[in-house]
C-alpha cells in the first residue's frame, strides 16, 4: 500500500475508493496543500440519484474533510445529450421540463454529505447548462472540436462496445464525451478546478477532459476513478426486487434503505462500512473481524450508520427499531413501508399475486407464483399456498392494514384508502 503525503489520497486508499489515477504524485502534492478543487458530474436522468452516485458523493465528502474543495456539477446540459456509457440503446430524450424537475428533486441530497458555503473548502453547486446551452456550433467545432481525434473516440469503451455489438449509436450520443471534456475545461477556467472524479466506466471521458485541458492551455488536470460496485458474489450492486436503490426518501424509504444494508453478504460488510459510513477504520476492523452469527450485529451497525448519514440519525434509529420489533418480537410495526390501494379494489377482492406486485415485493405475477411454490410469500405472517387467493376486508388487521411478506426480511403494509 502506497503511503501518500495527502490525507485525501491516504483516506481514499485505506477505504477502498481508488481504481485509477492519471498522476498520483501530482494530485497528491496538490491535495496535501489543500489546493485540490475537484468535481463530479451528475446527470438529471431521474428524480433521484442512486447508490452508485452515493459512492462518488462520499469521495467528495472525504475531499472536503481533508481540507480541499468539492464541486457538484448538475448535468442540465449533458442530460439533453445522454451518456452512452454502459448502454446498448440510446437513452430516452427528456424534455427541458423533465430535466428541470429532476434537477430540483436531486439537489437536496448533496447537503447530506457535503457542507456548502463561501469558505475555502465549502462545496459549490454548478450546472453545465449555463455554458453548454450557450455554445455556438461553428465556434465549438473550430475552438474545441478540432482537438478531438475521431480515431481515438472510436476506441473509447462507450463507443467501441456499442459498435462491436452492432447496436446503433446516434450522433448526439457520440458527442457526449466532447461535452463532458469541455465541462472539465470550463470548470478549470471558472473555478480553478483541477480534478474530475467518477466511476471507472467514466475513465475514458475524464481522460478526454484532461487531454483537452492540455491542448487548450489550462493548468494540469487530473483524473481519479473508483471501482464499479459489485457484491462479493459478483453481482452488480444497487438493485432490489423493487428496482434501484434510490437516495431520495420518497422513492426508497429510510426503512428500505436500512434493510438494504442489513441484507449485505457477510464478505461485503467491511468493504461497505469503509465506503458508505464515516466510522473510523479501527472500529470497522473490529466489526469485520466478527464471525458466525455475530456478523449480523456488524450488519446492523452498517445499516444504521449508512442510513444515518443519508437520512439522519432519527430516521436510522426508527428503521432499526422497526426491524427489531418486526423480526425479533414479531410485532406489526406501523412504520413499515406502506402502499395505499383504493378501498374498492379490496372490496372486490384483490388477487394475492397482484397485491404482491403492487407492494413492490415482486416484479410480476409469474415471480409471485414461483415464490408461492417455494413457500416464500406470507400474508399477515401466514404462508400463501393458493395463488388464486383474494384479499378482502376480512384480512385487515386490527390496525387496518394487511401485512405482506417476502422471505423473512421484506415486509410491506397494504392500506385501503
Amino acid at each position: 500500500m502506497t503511503a501518500f503525503k495527502s490525507d485525501f489520497l491516504n483516506i481514499l486508499q485505506e477505504r477502498g475508493f481508488i481504481h485509477q489515477c492519471s498522476d498520483f504524485e501530482g494530485l497528491d502534492a496538490l491535495a496535501a496543500k489543500g489546493e485540490a478543487i475537484a468535481y463530479v458530474g451528475y446527470d438529471c436522468t431521474a428524480r433521484s440519484l442512486h447508490i452508485g452516485n452515493y459512492l462518488t458523493m462520499m469521495m467528495l465528502h472525504w475531499l472536503q474533510q481533508s481540507g480541499n474543495k468539492p464541486i457538484t456539477l448538475m448535468g442540465g446540459g449533458t442530460t439533453m445529450v445522454g451518456d452512452p456509457s454502459g448502454k446498448d440503446e440510446t437513452r430516452a430524450m427528456r424534455t427541458i421540463a423533465e430535466i428541470e424537475g429532476n434537477k430540483e428533486s436531486i439537489r437536496g441530497v448533496f447537503a447530506k454529505v457535503l457542507r456548502y458555503g463561501n469558505g475555502a473548502s465549502d462545496a459549490v453547486m454548478l450546472d453545465n447548462a449555463e455554458w453548454l446551452t450557450k455554445l455556438n456550433w461553428i465556434e465549438m467545432l473550430r475552438d474545441v472540436g478540432r482537438h478531438f481525434s475521431v480515431n481515438r473516440m472510436l476506441t473509447m469503451d462507450s463507443v467501441r462496445l456499442r459498435l462491436e455489438r452492432e447496436h446503433e449509436m446516434s450522433f448526439i450520443e457520440f458527442n457526449y464525451m466532447v461535452c463532458q471534456a469541455y465541462d472539465f475545461v470550463e470548470l478549470a477556467k471558472r473555478t480553478g478546478c483541477r480534478l474530475q472524479m467518477g466511476g471507472s466506466d467514466q475513465w475514458g471521458n475524464i481522460i478526454m477532459g484532461v487531454d483537452l485541458g492540455r491542448r487548450m492551455g489550462t493548468h494540469q488536470l487530473f483524473a481519479l476513478t473508483t471501482p464499479l460496485l459489485t457484491t462479493a458474489s459478483g453481482a452488480k450492486m444497487g438493485k432490489t426486487a423493487q428496482g434501484a436503490v434510490w437516495l431520495n426518501a420518497d422513492q426508497f424509504s429510510p426503512y428500505d434503505f436500512w434493510q438494504y444494508w442489513r441484507n449485505t453478504e457477510d464478505a461485503d460488510v467491511g468493504k461497505f462500512l469503509k465506503l458508505f459510513t464515516t466510522l473510523p477504520i479501527a472500529e470497522i476492523k473490529k466489526l469485520e473481524a466478527l464471525g458466525g452469527s455475530e456478523i449480523n450485529e456488524a450488519k446492523k451497525v452498517l445499516a444504521t450508520e449508512a442510513t444515518a448519514l443519508l437520512h439522519g440519525r432519527d430516521a436510522a434509529n426508527e428503521a432499526a427499531e422497526t426491524a427489531r420489533r418486526t423480526f425479533e418480537e414479531g410485532a406489526l410495526a406501523e412504520s413499515l413501508p406502506t402502499v395505499e390501494i383504493p378501498r374498492g379494489e379490496l372490496d372486490a377482492g384483490l388477487g394475492v399475486l397482484n397485491a404482491f406486485v403492487k407492494a413492490g415485493l415482486v416484479t410480476s405475477n409469474g415471480e409471485a407464483r414461483r415464490q408461492i411454490k417455494g413457500g416464500g410469500l406470507r400474508v399477515n405472517d401466514a404462508s400463501v399456498t393458493d395463488e388464486k387467493m383474494a384479499l378482502s376486508a376480512a384480512n385487515l388487521t386490527p390496525e387496518g392494514v394487511i401485512k405482506l411478506s417476502f422471505g423473512k426480511k421484506k415486509h410491506v403494509l397494504i392500506k385501503p384508502a
